[in-house]
């Protein structure tokens, strides 16, 4: 069994092995779970998926709407969600509107991916990457992890 945080309302959903994930409707507002495409993240959002997500890992990019970086690498990271999910999440945190949880992730560049499973980052990098990278170098951070 898998679980997710819904996008739109934050509600835990369980989703039984073998249905598949990216057609499932949050329980509590009857939205897509997936949304095939990054989410936008506070840092209480993000504890929330932190704690909630099991049998997936989550992808977080940290950014600012100020660097050129990050405003480049958006699409890219946008492609590698249809890449990556169901397997991997992809959240965004504005590290200007929440500097305190970036700061409480040891962020000190941006653009910033963290890549946490069950909870806890497990691999992290930084600099622009088009899709292509970001999916190759979560696939490879996720098999070495195992």
């Amino acid at each position: 069994m898998s679980q997710f945080v819904c996008a739109n309302c934050t509600a835990v959903n369980r989703i039984p092995d073998g249905r598949d994930p990216r057609s499932a409707k949050c329980g509590k507002c009857h939205e897509a779970v997936l949304t095939a495409g990054p989410i936008e993240v506070s840092g209480a959002q993000l504890d929330a998926h932190r704690k909630g997500t099991k049998g997936a890992a989550l992808l977080l990019d940290v950014w600012a709407p100020w660097c050129g970086p990050c405003r480049s690498m958006a699409p890219q990271f946008s492609a590698a969600a249809k890449a990556l999910e169901p397997d991997v999440r992809l959240l965004k945190l504005n590290s200007d509107a929440d500097p305190a949880t970036a700061n409480a992730l040891g962020v000190s560049g941006i653009p910033a991916l963290l890549l946490i499973r069950d909870g806890r980052i497990i691999a992290r990098t930084t600099g622009a990457m088009p899709a292509s990278q970001i999916v190759t170098w979560t696939q490879q951070a996720l098999a070495q992890a195992a």
